[in-house]
Order: C-alpha cells, then structure tokens, then sequence
C-alpha cells in the first residue's frame, strides 16, 4: 500500500529533500524530542488522489449534554481528495493534547514512542467534483481518528468522509481551547448503552445538517476558522453513508433508522441497541464480524436486526481477526511493545493483510450502493482471491 506521492509541480515547489522529509511520520512532540522517540508508522493510502482535511468543532445548541451539562458540542474532521498538497503539514494521528492523553491511559508503558502524523494535508484546497458523503463513528473509548487508514484510503478514491468524536463516549476528544475530554466509566446496562448509541446518533444527524451548511456556502465551525479552498461545491448530500467500529457501528445503523438522508451502513463489529434491532433498515446494511464470534450469533442483537432488514444486507468475516482489526490498531500493535500488544484485540491476522481487506471490502460496499459500481461485487460474496481473510457468513 504506497502512500500518495506529491506531484510533480509540489516536488519542483518544495524540493526533493522537503518532500522526502514528509513521508517520514514525525512525533508532535517537540524537534528536540522527536530523535528520542520511537516512531510509529502507518500505510498511506492507494488512491489516485491526494488527501486533505479540515477539523470542525461544532456546537449544537438546541441540546444539552447529558454528561458536561452543557450545549452538545462534537469534534468532527472532514477528509476529502485534494487539489494539492504542496506546503501543506499534516495532520497529526492525535493533538498534543489527546494524545498525551491517551499515552497516561497506558501507564507509560508508550511514552517512549512517537504517534504516527497522518497522510492528510491540514486544510488542503479541495479536489472539483461532487463526491458522496460518508458518517464515521468511532468505537467506545476509540477516538475518530482510529479509522485513518480507512478514511484516507476512501478520500483518496473520491469519498468525503466526516469522522466524528462523541465527547465522554469516544477516547480523547480535544477542543480548540486546548480542553481535552475523556471518556466516562462504561455502564455495561443495556439502558446505558441504548442510551449512548441513541446520542451518537443524534450527534450524526447533527452533523449531516452541519454540513448542509457547509455545502451552501456557510461556515459551521464554531470558532469561525477558514474553509478550505474549493470544499463548498463537492459534498453530494443526495449520496450519503455511514460506518462504524463497535459502539459506531450501532451508530451507523441507528442514525439510518431516524434519518432517511442515510442512504447505506456498514456495522464492524459492533453490537446493537434500539429500536433498530425490532424495526430493521429498508436500505442497504453491511455486517462485518470477527473469528472469534459466530456469525450472526454473537450476541442477541444481529439475528433479530437480520430478520428485519428489507433491502441488500450481507454479513462478511474476517478471518483470524479480534474486534480492533477493523481500526488502526492492528497497524499500530506491532510496532509497540509486547505486554500492549496482547491487550489490544487484533487477533493473527498479519497487519497489512487485515488492512488491505478493511479497506478494500468498505469501499467496495460503498462504491456498490452509492455509486452503481458492481465490478467489485465479488468481494462482497467473499469470493475476492486478493482478500482470501473476507468470508462470506450470510446474505
């Protein structure tokens, strides 16, 4: 999986070496601390297109937040194909903030690495065209940016895609002021998760209607920070999905229940709350699972949801997979050490492997129902030679 290669105007521009320095992740530390810090890496994506993003902090005052008491305010990065890239840095995996954050998590057991930057280029100019949409919610204790390399790799092939924080339910959530928000203590009640998912389905909703605002020319950034160039006039809202790990994947079915505008999901790996589960979906729906569940009964939530769903619905594995191989984790494991690693559910399957088929099953999906695309369909039977870890469990 190369990563996305400057072209050659932005070589001539910034220079052989300058570009050269750019593929090389670096920690957001400090220089003087960057040469002492073990540097993880991630794979870029393998898109025609290069990659650019804009981080949004929304506020929506006609609610309140059940935890902070507070109007409900969400962190969101939207990640488009770009014009160009040239002296443009990249966004970081994680700010400063959040990610010393998530290093006290670990107990220090990651202090001495540096977090991968990403392969997005912080408020690029947008690439013309008009592109489908797609919802991303992370899973529980997971921050929006766990799902980088799925995200990159969609934008590079002409999706955008808004990856949304659920402040005190997703990881570290960081604010504009340098406010950085945790997650609360889990409730393990299904009232309590219900209750979670139903929120990060309004904060979904939210967002659709933020970026409404955003494609007719307005601003919905709450501290008024520019746009980039070009990004008004690409956002085809008539073509809109959303996915999701674990806790994002309810999301991503949840907010198709309550909003029609959705017009296909993916759930990987998550299990069920709401009326969804009784109700069904009359849209497209992907399940994806893992080898260490069975198929449609893992838990009580997707048998009666599968018996409900009223237009394509397919239920994929990926073999030799735990719950996190869906995410960016299964990259980041292997280059961290040992005693984190056997805690972080990526199963055996090798890395690239894993990633290869996340990404290539959920453009698949996508490309299929938002673009008429069916010569990938193959992949969606899990009859791909190139991703023999995608099988196919029912549909």
């Amino acid at each position: 999986m190369r990563p996305v290669r400057p072209n050659r105007r932005c070589l001539i521009a910034g220079g052989l070496a300058a570009a050269a320095a750019a593929a090389v992740p670096l920690s957001v530390s400090t220089p003087a601390m960057a040469t002492e810090l073990i540097p993880i890496r991630l794979a870029g994506p393998t898109g025609p297109a290069p990659v650019g993003a804009v981080e949004l902090h929304l506020v929506d005052p006609s609610r309140t937040d059940p935890w902070s008491g507070q109007a409900r305010e969400v962190m969101v990065t939207v990640t488009y194909p770009a014009a160009s890239v040239c002296d443009r840095a990249r966004l970081p995996w994680l700010p400063a903030g959040a990610e010393r954050a998530l290093k006290a998590r670990f107990g220090g057991a990651v202090d001495g690495y540096a977090l991968p930057e990403t392969h997005t280029a912080d408020r690029a100019p947008a690439r013309p065209g008009r592109r489908p949409v797609l919802l991303h919610s992370p899973g529980y204790q997971s921050d929006r940016t766990y799902n980088t390399l799925v995200i990159e790799e969609l934008a590079s092939w002409g999706y955008v895609v808004a990856a949304v924080d659920h402040p005190y339910d997703s990881g570290e959530v960081e604010f504009p002021d340098g406010r950085v928000v945790v997650n609360r203590p889990d409730d393990a009640s299904d009232e309590a998760r219900t209750a979670a998912v139903a929120l990060r389905a309004d904060d979904l909703r939210f967002v659709l209607d933020q970026l409404t605002v955003l494609e007719r020319g307005g601003n919905p950034d709450a501290e008024g920070r520019p746009l980039p160039r070009g990004l008004h006039g690409t956002l085809d809202l008539t073509r809109v999905g959303a996915f999701g790990h674990s806790r994002g994947g309810a999301a991503s079915a949840s907010v198709m229940y309550l909003d029609r505008r959705v017009r296909a999901g993916i759930d990987m790996d998550g299990a069920l709350y709401g009326p969804v589960i009784e109700h069904g979906l009359d849209r497209p729906f992907l399940l994806m699972d893992t080898a260490v569940h069975d198929g449609l009964n893992k838990d009580g939530s997707w048998q009666p949801f599968w018996g409900h769903l009223k237009d394509w619905h397919r239920c994929l594995r990926l073999a030799d997979a735990d719950h996190n191989s869906f995410t960016d984790i299964v990259a980041i494991a292997p280059q961290i050490p040992e005693a984190v690693r056997n805690t972080l559910q990526i199963g055996t399957i090798p890395a690239d492997r894993a990633v290869a088929a996340v990404r290539a099953t959920v453009r698949a999906f996508f490309d299929l129902q938002l673009r008429d695309r069916r010569d990938t369909r193959h992949l969606l039977w899990g009859a791909a030679p190139r991703y023999p870890g995608i099988e196919y469990i029912a549909g």
